[in-house]
């Protein structure tokens, strides 16, 4: 069932138009994240999500209940959304335990002191409780931000940029607590970033944004195997393009063999390009005389092997050795395509 449905929303701004025709729906429980680069239109779906600007048109529902169609605007604070900040935005004069209990105006002193003991529990911060923002780390600081998002048990929660501010050696660790924390309280969230590593470790779906719309939605392995444009492809990993033409619904046939698909393609015989990602590649050795053969151009020891940057049909990329064999800078090698599934687009 359909926590948050958006159909057709569109928002212009100083004659710009920011988002258009966008459609997106959130299950039940979901954690979506809204993916892309930066002015593909994230943050101002989120604040459209929020109620802080009202979009130009558009239909969107958040639990059943209608918060914008033709003639009808909720404002932000009817909505029952959470919000959690990329700064946490935490008052810096009151405690930890009061920027919990901050929204929680409808319960008494003891039903208030009850839940902030019940978030801080859930968020790991038992003994905090009298501790000011400064005297918190980073990450104690977001695990605070969350528990005060979460304590009036919202019907949705919004995540903009929320691990940006946070060390490269905790992070993970980190997505891993929010997301359980998360999980815990049955809450559907929509969550915003332009990295698809905090993408991937956070969410359960993936909406990558292109140009104001939701170019595709769907599990990250889905994406990531089946992206259904060059936009969404080149997004979610690096690549190179190869000229190609189907031979059958799981061989291509390029300059450098015929490449197999794991996968069936419906795809005709037209020509196309098929989208090769660098583990997908393997080098080997070959002679000089080898009319395919490449050119190591650089090599870079990476703690476990060596990856060698080389130039395909013009593109420049890194790529492993076959059975991590140690290969010389300008030593001639040729490229062997592993079967995978094959991403392929016509012309």
């Amino acid at each position: 069932m359909s926590h948050l449905i958006i159909k057709d929303l569109a928002y212009q701004y100083n004659a710009t138009q920011v988002l258009s025709e966008l459609n997106l729906n959130v299950e039940q429980d979901e954690i979506v994240c809204l993916l892309g680069a930066s002015g593909c239109g994230k943050t101002t779906t989120l604040k459209a999500i929020a109620g802080i600007l009202q979009p130009d048109q558009g239909y969107m529902s958040i639990d059943s209940k209608v918060v914008n169609d033709s003639g009808l605007f909720v404002a932000p604070e009817k909505r029952n959304i959470g919000m959690m900040f990329q700064d946490y935005a935490l008052f810096p004069h009151l405690t930890v335990s009061d920027n919990i209990a901050f929204g929680l105006s409808n319960m008494s002193k003891a039903q208030k002191r009850e839940r902030v003991d019940e978030m801080l529990s859930l968020v790991k911060l038992d003994g905090c409780a009298q501790r000011y923002p400064h005297q918190l780390s980073g990450g104690q600081q977001q695990r605070v931000a969350i528990a005060r998002a979460l304590a009036y048990k919202p019907s949705l929660l919004l995540l903009d940029e929320p691990f940006s501010n946070i060390d490269t050696q905790v992070r993970f660790e980190l997505i891993a607590d929010i997301r359980r924390i998360i999980k815990a309280q049955q809450v559907s969230a929509v969550f915003v970033t332009h990295s698809k590593e905090e993408a991937f470790a956070f969410a359960d779906t993936l909406a990558v944004m292109h140009g104001g719309k939701i170019a595709q939605q769907g599990s990250p392995e889905q994406l990531f195997s089946q992206p259904n444009s060059k936009v969404v492809a080149e997004f979610l990993g690096t690549g190179i393009y190869l000229t190609a033409k189907v031979l059958t619904p799981t061989e291509y046939e390029t300059a450098f063999g015929v490449v197999h698909s794991l996968t069936p393609n419906n795809a005709d015989c037209q020509p196309g390009q098929v989208y090769i990602r660098p583990h997908h590649i393997q080098l080997c050795e070959a002679a000089h005389s080898d009319a395919n053969s490449l050119t190591i151009l650089h090599r870079r020891f990476i703690g476990t092997r060596y990856v060698y940057r080389i130039n395909i049909a013009g593109q420049e990329c890194e790529v492993a050795a076959e059975q991590d064999r140690v290969l010389a800078v300008e030593q001639p090698v040729k490229i062997k395509i592993m079967p995978h599934t094959v991403n392929f687009f016509h012309d």
